[in-house]
């Protein structure tokens, strides 16, 4: 009986494998290959979704019947490479090859070729990559070297770990001559070489290591493609197990001294672990006397600045090693050391200027007037030092020239409205890939505006195409926008509601409630953006109105009062009552002036709506009043391993309104009082995005306020990603209070650079702004600047009981600093310091460093006792250098 797809198809549908088998084998080969074109046609008609629907895996059957009918490998290949067939090398390779060979396959090894070359660049299937590589050992082909190959080569070779030492596997390897230089040439591969182990020290340097000790690898090979490796650089974790193996190897001063020049270049430029590999590489060379000079002289003036300090140091021993062997050269050798007086650390301009003083006597009196100008790089009181050590007159103390800070911008107002139908579906789509505050403004103004039944019709497919994203979620309450926006598309292309989230959503905006088991909506202020979609979607017929009073005029959720009066003064002639919401959105979006318009307050008096008189009322009364916010502690009850005391293990703010009465919505966001314990997984805290800062933005210290659980989860919990809020808080207006103190110490001592880039654009923001603190703390009496309660609070949260480190806010600071925000920069740290040094914590030497420098752009002259205690100490440590530093630029 001849071969069909029918009856192969059926049998693989069923999951019938061995009768597959047993059916290709026992038929002719006339017959398979008569029934080669009808197996092609099958399965590309194939659903190339059918894998992800099906719970059995069928592609392993249609595998079995392409390999028994198939003529050439190239069309073999092309049909086990559709997505259809994305899961036939489950299967076992050796069902496989017993039809190969039956058949006596000749292209059983090209087609091992042909589907390596199509295994992806990255996120091998491991089952992909064996079956790939048994075709290839059944045919004796050659594996082609390709990126996915190789990946998957090593990663089979690391997780079968546990077989045998690994140097035995790759010594028995039949591709390990073929593929182990590609390890070496592809970028990025290094770091796969750490997957498969439960220890964190990759076993591929010992094991390559292992093979050049017992000739199995040629060593010159193997160590030549090693520095070459490194040369060429990469992720400082694809490099480290080459550089395990280069420390494997153990180099002889020979094989160091070919490739001096390599060395050379990695001390200056490679991540800091390789640089120092380097570096002692350089210094055997230089003690078998093979390093030239001039070498050393280039690699070392740009290492002289790298950050690394370690590195720094070490250049430095190097450069006096070369004064005392070579004393003829001292005057170029200590010129190169006067590199290091631009370097950003004070104790490293100090450490080359005391190697230079240590050898003034060796040089002439020009080489001493070069030195002379270098010095003028120094910062702190290096400079009045340098005269003394180079015993030539320096310029005139001058203070750092930085650059000022860029006035505030005003807010871009909000581009033009949609135009038509079809635009408004683009933006729709696009609130679907990431939402965005003025993305749903824009669609919800359009919504109202444009002719219903053109909006309905353009809308209407997409609730077809993302049905999930319109439609209620179960499992994701606080994300329920679009399923509350895909109602109202329902309304307007007359389709049938739902029913359990649109009777929740009537009930809700009855009672005006946001969280709780009986509302949909976010307590957060975030959830009013969500109850204003819900009423627009109720109300869209049963009180329709042709416009949204609270559709901002500016980017940032801003409303010109002459806008809304406007839009009040048409509703009034149309006869038309606000919504609700709408209407409570809009005035908590009205600026408050320091005096009303009079001319706009006498204008508003006229109207005789409720809403108009609200309105009118509202702007008398100069908006909304700042709420008062009180910083609170949450206490877990841990003892401080320091001092023994309990500390608290978070600060947050409360909120309170400054009246009672007005907005429904004003007491809700204006009311906030967190709980004795922290919440690490509250489930109220609001997005970082524009939609929060939205809803109130002439009133940053509220939504900071609500924010403060998730800013501060960037520094005690690092986590990641949620810094991007702070500069939209900064950007908006309002007095600065506890909240938004707090917000700027957290994101600045996140543990993710990312996020602390973020803080310090907020702290340049404010700086630029001339932000007034206006806490009503008794611990910020005396604090007038925004900048004056950070270092306070930096001065609390980073003390012995410490909330945050230290260590990440200092590099914070140092780039506002050179951003230009100096003066505010000292007005943080003069007031953290007080507090700071009492009981140093980690990372003070490095403030006082900074300190230093600030205090010298600024010409800062202050007395503060504490400094002044620390400073007065014996000690050589560098708290007391430091301290003795800055209480130096002060006094003098």
């Amino acid at each position: 009986m001849s071969l069909t797809w029918e009856e192969l198809d059926q049998l693989a549908q069923a999951g019938q494998l061995d009768r597959i088998s047993a059916r290709l084998v026992s038929a002719t080969e006339p017959e398979r290959l008569a029934a080669a074109k009808q197996v092609e046609a099958g399965i590309r008609s194939l659903d190339p979704d059918l894998l992800w629907r099906s719970d059995h895996q069928p592609s392993a059957g249609w595998a079995l019947a392409v390999i028994g009918c198939m003529p050439t490998a190239a069309r073999a290949a092309a049909l086990l490479g559709r997505r259809s067939m994305r899961s036939w090398s489950r299967t076992a390779p050796e069902r496989f090859l017993v039809i190969a060979r039956v058949r006596e396959l000749p292209w059983i090894g090209e087609l091992g070729v042909r589907l390596a070359e199509r295994l992806p660049a990255r996120d091998v299937w491991s089952e992909d990559w064996q079956f790939t590589a048994a075709l290839l050992r059944a045919g004796g082909a050659e594996p082609p070297v390709t990126e996915g190959f190789v990946r998957g080569w090593l990663d089979d070779l690391l997780r079968s770990w546990l077989q045998s030492p690994l140097h035995r596997r790759l010594r028995e390897d039949p591709f390990l001559d073929r593929l182990l230089p590609a390890v070496f040439e592809i970028d990025g591969l290094g770091a796969e070489t750490a997957t498969g182990q439960w220890d964190a020290v990759p076993q591929f340097p010992a094991a390559v290591a292992a093979l050049v000790a017992e000739g199995r690898l040629d060593r010159k090979v193997i160590l030549n493609s090693t520095v070459d490796r490194l040369v060429r650089g990469d992720r400082a974790s694809a490099l480290r197990p080459f550089a395990m193996l280069h420390e494997a190897l153990d180099p002889t001063v020979d094989e160091l001294a070919s490739h001096t020049l390599d060395y050379a270049r990695l001390v200056p430029d490679a991540p800091s672990t390789i640089a120092g590999m380097a570096q002692r590489a350089l210094r055997a060379v230089e003690e078998a006397g093979r390093l030239d000079l001039d070498t050393l002289l280039a690699v070392s003036l740009p290492t002289l600045l790298r950050a690394e300090k370690t590195l720094v140091k070490v250049q430095l021993s190097a450069l006096e090693r070369a004064v005392r062997r070579e004393p003829e050269r001292a005057g170029e050798i200590l010129e190169t050391v006067a590199a290091a007086f631009s370097h950003p650390a004070l104790d490293m301009q100090e450490r080359a200027l005391a190697l230079i003083g240590r050898h003034t006597g060796r040089l002439d009196r020009d080489t001493l007037a070069r030195l002379a100008d270098a010095a003028g790089s120094l910062a702190g009181d290096l400079p009045v030092r340098s005269a003394e050590v180079l015993g030539v007159a320096v310029a005139a103390d001058e203070p750092v020239v930085l650059p000022g800070l860029p006035p505030v911008q005003p807010v871009t107002e909000v581009p033009p409205p949609i135009g038509s139908a079809a635009e408004l579906a683009e933006e729709v789509l696009l609130l679907v890939t990431g939402e965005t505050a003025l993305g749903w403004e824009r669609v919800l103004e359009a919504l109202l505006r444009l002719p219903p039944a053109e909006v309905g019709t353009a809308l209407a497919p997409l609730l077809d195409r993302y049905p999930h994203h319109f439609s209620e979620q179960i499992w994701a309450p606080s994300q329920q926008r679009l399923a509350y926006l895909g109602e109202a598309i329902r309304v307007l292309s007359g389709r049938r509601r739902g029913g359990g989230l649109w009777n929740r959503m009537i009930r809700a905006l009855n009672t005006g409630r946001r969280g709780g088991a009986d509302s949909p909506f976010e307590r957060n202020p975030e959830g009013v953006l969500s109850a204003r979609v819900a009423e627009i979607s109720v109300e869209l017929t049963r009180c329709p109105v042709p416009l949204l009073l609270a559709t901002p005029t500016h980017v940032n959720g801003s409303l010109d009062a002459e806008v809304l009066f406007e839009r009040l003064t048409r509703f009034e002639a149309d006869g038309l009552q606000p919504w609700r919401l709408d209407l409570e959105q809009a005035l908590l979006r009205l600026p408050r002036p320091a005096v009303p318009d009079p001319a706009l307050v006498e204008r508003a008096r006229r109207l005789t709506s409720p809403a108009g008189r609200q309105f009118a009322v509202w702007l008398a009364d100069g908006g909304l009043p700042d709420p008062v916010s009180t910083r609170v502690e949450q206490w877990v009850g841990a003892k401080s391993p320091r001092t023994g005391r309990v500390r608290p293990d978070r600060v947050l703010v409360d909120l309170r309104p400054a009246r009672t009465g007005g907005l429904s919505l004003e007491k809700q966001l204006l009311t906030l009082e967190r709980p004795a314990l922290p919440r690490y997984l509250a489930t109220e805290d609001p997005a970082e995005s524009d939609i929060v800062t939205a809803v109130l933005p002439h009133h940053r210290e509220a939504v900071a306020a609500w924010a403060l659980p998730g800013l501060a989860a960037l520094a005690d919990q690092d986590v990641r990603g949620g810094g991007k809020l702070l500069p939209l808080l900064a950007e908006c207006t309002g007095p600065v209070g506890p909240a938004m103190i707090l917000a700027l110490a957290y994101v600045l001592a996140a543990r993710h650079e990312s996020d602390r880039v973020a803080g310090v654009d907020a702290f340049l923001t404010l700086a630029a702004g001339d932000s007034p603190f206006a806490g009503r703390e008794p611990s910020a009496t005396g604090c007038r600047s925004f900048a004056a309660a950070l270092g306070a609070e930096l001065g609390r949260l980073c003390g012995p009981d410490s909330q945050i480190k230290l260590t990440r806010v200092v590099p914070a600071l140092t780039d506002a600093h050179r951003a230009g925000a100096t003066a505010a920069v000292w007005d943080v740290l003069q007031h953290a310091l007080p507090l700071l040094l009492p009981k140093p914590p980690r990372g003070l030497p490095d403030l006082l460093e900074l300190a230093t420098q600030v205090a010298r752009a600024v010409r800062a002259s202050a007395d503060i006792p504490e400094l002044a205690a620390v400073a007065g100490r014996s000690g050589s440590s560098r708290l007391f250098k430091e301290a003795r530093r800055l209480q130096s630029v002060l006094t003098t």
